[in-house]
């Protein structure tokens, strides 16, 4: 019978150097990428800066309802600063358009009652939970101007069923803007003249000075309820007098401070 020797030192040393290279095999930069990959590729969602190659990529849309008094009376709700409430529109409703443009906006599906709704929007470069209202302006990164269109009827309807209206608010488009103006350049907005303008005829008219809810306030009160971070923009809500469009209406939005916006319903 042949008698097997036993192992070597040397032989324990090359043992150990094929394990130690296997090891270094599998953390290479191959193996370490590895790991779950998505299925498909999601767009990320962006808004230009004004002055910037960067754009400003975002996180969530907030909305807060019925800012200005005139329009809480013609929603049919009491303008003494009542709590504000926010809902949010989906990131990819954002519907980019550049200054000097005039964008084409489809008139969206279910609805015969389509209303324009001009806003000014704010954007976050930061964010936290419970910030107080005197420190909320430090969050704010820029401000654009914006349309939150709304597919009014499917709105009402929902809303006098007691059901939630998000039908009415987050479709495709919904949330038309211009590019963001850093607020390092011009200043954060408190007052200023808004408007909306149909063919040539002024619709809405106000000024910022008549919300409701500060910008800063609006910041602090969702602060209360969501974790606000970077990339999340905050439409401040819209004057009196919103009404219906129709495919083929040029509007033109403007706001004291901010170049017009313009979109053509098609």
């Amino acid at each position: 019978m042949k008698k097997t020797s036993s192992p070597t030192r040397r032989d324990l040393l090359a043992s150990a150097a094929v394990v130690t290279a296997a090891a270094i095999a599998d953390t290479s930069p191959a193996a370490a990428q590895a790991g779950p990959k998505p299925i498909f590729a999601v767009p990320m969602v962006t808004i230009p800066i004004v002055g910037e190659t960067q754009v400003f990529q975002v996180r969530r849309i907030y909305c807060i309802g019925r800012n200005y008094a005139a329009h809480a009376i013609e929603r049919g709700s009491d303008p003494n600063r009542e709590p504000p409430f926010f809902f949010q529109k989906p990131t990819d409703a954002i519907q980019n358009v550049a200054v000097g443009e005039v964008a084409d906006h489809p008139y969206p599906s279910l609805t015969k009652n389509y209303h324009h709704e001009v806003e000014l929007v704010a954007a976050l470069k930061s964010g936290g939970t419970n910030i107080p209202a005197d420190k909320a302006l430090d969050h704010v990164y820029g401000y654009a101007l914006g349309l939150d269109m709304t597919r009014r009827d499917l709105q009402n309807g929902m809303a006098a069923e007691k059901k939630p209206w998000e039908i009415g608010k987050s479709f495709d488009h919904a949330a038309v803007i211009g590019p963001i103006h850093p607020a390092s350049k011009t200043g954060h907005f408190e007052k200023g003249a808004i408007s909306l303008a149909i063919n040539g005829t002024v619709k809405q008219s106000s000024d910022l000075s008549k919300m409701i809810w500060s910008v800063a306030e609006q910041i602090a009160k969702l602060s209360e309820a969501f974790e606000l971070k970077a990339g999340d923009i905050i439409y401040s809500g819209t004057p009196e007098n919103v009404g219906p469009v129709v495919k083929g209406d040029l509007l033109v939005c403007k706001l004291e401070g901010l170049p017009d916006m313009s979109i053509k319903i098609v």
